[in-house]
């Protein structure tokens, strides 16, 4: 394979190119999904093909397939494409320097899930979901598996070569009461088929599902005939789960920096955040955020990124000002910078767009009593149900499945249902005053970012330990 890419190569530099580049890709899934002790579905997919990136007189043509007798030809017509762009062209295209690399990159594993047969992973579900049913009546409960390896070459007309294996793991039940008036649901380990990183089988047996079955069938049972969440300002804490869904979209999309100039405004919407705002005050001196594809088991964390840029760490936040964008190389330039390596596609027929790392906001050196202790009157609020942000990553409003009652800095048993939060982001994360420690801190992943037209679903990671915001806007009625 590498003679025929190394030969395509060669081939497109005949041709005076600016640039090119190739992207094999070659991905495996499996998604596994029970519903009330039964097998609701089970897939297997199988995609290879490539993709090939062609510049010329600053205009951009692309091509993929997957027949790999057809090389020269899907090359050809990327050339085409990039001459025809020409044509319409703005402003031309530029690319900052990076660095020439040959390497491989592997995920660390300790067991590949797809080695595990499937009645293995399936009696594992059917045992969760027994544990659920054993303490709770319940309406319906579920439980979901996903894996997926890809297997990646990148080789580009500056001498790049690259090869990578990733891996991804992710699973969760979940535990759904319901009477005649209501439905409430419990999920575990969060919401939206539970969490998935960088890793093998063993992340499967370390979310220790069936041990954690019991306290979520109880609760979803007892909200039921909880109160609604009152409506009011508060001091509240959000817990991990929930805050790694706000940090991804009031910081993690409006930080992407082709959102930023507007090449995103179709679909994804732009971003409040303008070039001229690098030293803005995003939040408190309590928010540190970084973008990290490091970070051992995020979902966001790889070797290289699909511009054959090396995965790093980037300050975003520090102490509440903001830092730096996320960037590709064709955006990076236009701040006379180098790319910072979040450039990356969902497949080989799509061409790569700025997309979140994992996106972390850095644990602080609070105890989680401690965050209880500082609050008279409010709520704990634990796990996503649903969310609503506008364009710019501004106004938002999120509602959690459980919020616990805090009184004389105090968690006094006290559940109420249907909690939900608004705010305006940086005053959202200016009213930040405590973030939990290292102990508490979580890798959570989002493996369902969409983004892009043709829309491309992006795989990302998001660290959070729980942290508390002073006089938030909780509920639906309107409080002044």
């Amino acid at each position: 394979m590498r003679e025929k890419l190394l030969a395509i190569l060669k081939m497109l530099k005949l041709h005076q190119v600016d640039y090119a580049d190739i992207r094999v890709n070659e991905i495996i899934e499996e998604k596994i999904n029970t519903e009330n002790l039964t097998v609701r579905d089970i897939s297997t997919t199988f995609s290879k093909g490539y993709g090939i990136r062609v510049f010329v007189d600053g205009s951009m043509g692309f091509a993929g397939s997957q027949d790999f007798d057809k090389l020269e030809e899907t090359a050809l017509k990327a050339v085409r494409i990039a001459r025809a762009s020409r044509l319409a062209q703005r402003q031309a295209i530029r690319l900052s320097a990076k660095e020439v690399v040959v390497d491989h990159y592997q995920t660390p594993i300790g067991i590949d899930p797809f080695t595990i047969s499937k009645k293995e992973k399936l009696d594992l579900l059917f045992k969760a979901e027994e544990e659920m049913r054993k303490h709770a009546k319940l309406f319906r409960t579920v439980g979901s598996m996903d894996f997926r390896k890809e297997e990646k070459i990148f080789a580009d007309t500056e001498g790049s070569y690259i090869t990578q294996k990733l891996y991804e793991t992710g699973g969760g039940i979940e535990a759904i009461a319901a009477n005649e008036q209501d439905m409430q649901g419990r999920s575990y380990p969060n919401s939206f088929r539970g969490n998935h990183g960088t890793a093998g089988w063993e992340y499967i047996l370390d979310l220790k599902l069936v041990e954690n079955a019991q306290k979520i069938a109880q609760e979803a049972e007892a909200l039921l005939d909880a109160e609604e969440c009152p409506s009011g300002v508060y001091d509240i804490i959000i817990d991990g789960s929930q805050l790694a869904l706000q940090i991804h979209e009031s910081i993690g999309h409006p930080v992407e920096l082709d959102r930023v100039f507007g090449y995103e405004a179709g679909f994804a919407g732009t971003s409040f955040i303008s070039p001229e705002m690098i030293g803005f005050q995003y939040g408190s001196e309590y928010v540190n955020v970084v973008a990290d594809a490091t970070v051992p088991g995020g979902l966001g964390t790889f070797g290289y990124d699909d511009d054959g840029v090396k995965g790093q760490r980037t300050e975003v936040i520090t102490k509440g000002i903001f830092q730096n964008f996320i960037s590709s190389r064709d955006t990076a330039c236009l701040l006379n910078q180098p790319s910072n390596g979040t450039n990356r596609a969902d497949g080989w027929g799509r061409t790569p767009i700025v997309r979140m790392t994992n996106i972390n906001l850095l644990p602080g050196d609070r105890e989680l009593d401690e965050l209880i202790q500082g609050i008279e009157d409010g709520f704990y609020f634990c796990t996503n149900k649903s969310w609503s942000i506008d364009d710019k990553r501004l106004n938002f409003q999120f509602a959690c499945e459980i919020a616990y009652q805090i009184k004389d800095g105090k968690l006094t048993g006290k559940i109420y249902k249907n909690p939900l939060y608004t705010g305006i982001t940086p005053q959202f994360w200016g009213s930040c005053d405590g973030v939990c420690s290292e102990k508490y801190w979580t890798m959570f992943g989002t493996p369902n970012c969409g983004k892009g037209q043709p829309m491309q679903v992006a795989h990302v990671g998001h660290g959070a330990a729980p942290a508390r915001f002073r006089k938030i806007k909780v509920g639906v009625a309107d409080v002044k």
